[in-house]
């Protein structure tokens, strides 16, 4: 009886990763939403019956997309599927809400690479070449607009202020896959936590947010990315591009925990909840000045335990 129902959930939930598939391949508007629920089958699936199961519903499901869907749909099939298999079988073995992120951001970031790779080689498209491309066709519109109102040499000046930055911010492109990768897999878990407590009567939900705390390991890390920093390497090195994505990614969640104690330090000294709603307000508005703030913060957070010590002076 088991091993019926369980074949049967696989069919049906595949059936319905294919239609939210198709949609998302041909249905304009509707795909918005859709290519976010694509993930919540396998979440369900492997949260039922953990990673075996949903490794024979990952082939199905790739066999069927290729018949039904296109190749091109191959990719975003085995992105969708390892996240929501990491983030099920995460699920199922009763893991803690941020560790099955952490999870589910691991197999997104796998899933990324492997579209990546994928379109690389079989659809020749690069992805860091088309996005370079965009960039400088946004750059010589721009140039053209400031040679209009302004001199010849702070056109030139500009323009290689500007081409430094793109240069930089293609460089830091493993940053933006893994801010992507976490940002998939924190709507994905979302979306999932809703769908397994309406079908089956559970309780599945993210800890309040001040309750995020990294571990004091990640202190270090970040730490010898600032004296890896410090020293001097060819910007057009593959270990400069590392250190430069290091420094950038660990002082991001360094940030992320100090606006984690702050919502701490708030629900703490019982102020309103808008005071640490407004802090990451005014971050998103101004956040060269507060990222850093932020930062200091989160390491002064980690490094002296200071829920501790404000938790036993309480």
């Amino acid at each position: 009886m088991n091993q019926s129902k369980k074949i049967t959930d696989g069919a049906m939930l595949t059936g319905i990763f294919v239609l939210l598939l198709i949609i998302t391949a041909f249905v304009p508007v509707l795909n918005i939403l859709s290519i976010f629920l694509l993930p919540v089958p396998f979440i369900v699936y492997a949260a039922r019956y953990s990673w075996k199961p949903g490794m024979l519903m990952f082939l199905a499901a790739v066999i069927l997309s290729l018949l039904l869907a296109t190749v091109f749909s191959l990719p975003v099939t085995v992105l969708m599927a390892i996240g929501g298999l990491m983030i099920g079988c995460a699920i199922y073995q009763g893991v803690s809400a941020y560790e099955t992120l952490a999870r589910g951001t691991l197999g997104f970031l796998a899933g990324l690479l492997f579209a990546f790779v994928f379109t690389q080689y079989v659809f020749q498209v690069n992805w860091l070449a088309e996005l370079e491309t965009m960039y400088m066709e946004s750059l010589q519109m721009s140039t053209d607009l400031l040679g209009q109102f302004g001199s010849d040499e702070q056109t030139e000046e500009i323009q290689g202020m500007l081409e430094a930055q793109i240069s930089y911010f293609i460089d830091l492109f493993p940053v933006v896959l893994v801010l992507s990768a976490v940002l998939l897999a924190f709507l994905s878990q979302w979306a999932g936590y809703k769908m397994i407590n309406r079908i089956e009567n559970k309780e599945l939900r993210f800890p309040p947010f001040r309750h995020l705390q990294f571990p004091r390991s990640l202190i270090w890390v970040y730490l010898v990315a600032i004296l890896l920093s410090m020293i001097e390497l060819d910007p057009g090195s593959i270990y400069f591009m590392a250190v430069q994505n290091l420094l950038v990614l660990t002082g991001l969640i360094m940030a992320v925990q100090g606006i984690s104690f702050v919502f701490f330090y708030s629900h703490q000294k019982k102020l309103s909840k808008a005071v640490p709603v407004l802090v990451v307000v005014l971050v998103i508005l101004f956040p060269l000045m507060l990222l850093y703030f932020m930062r200091i913060l989160g390491i002064i957070d980690i490094g002296f335990k200071l829920r501790e010590r404000m938790t036993k002076d309480s």
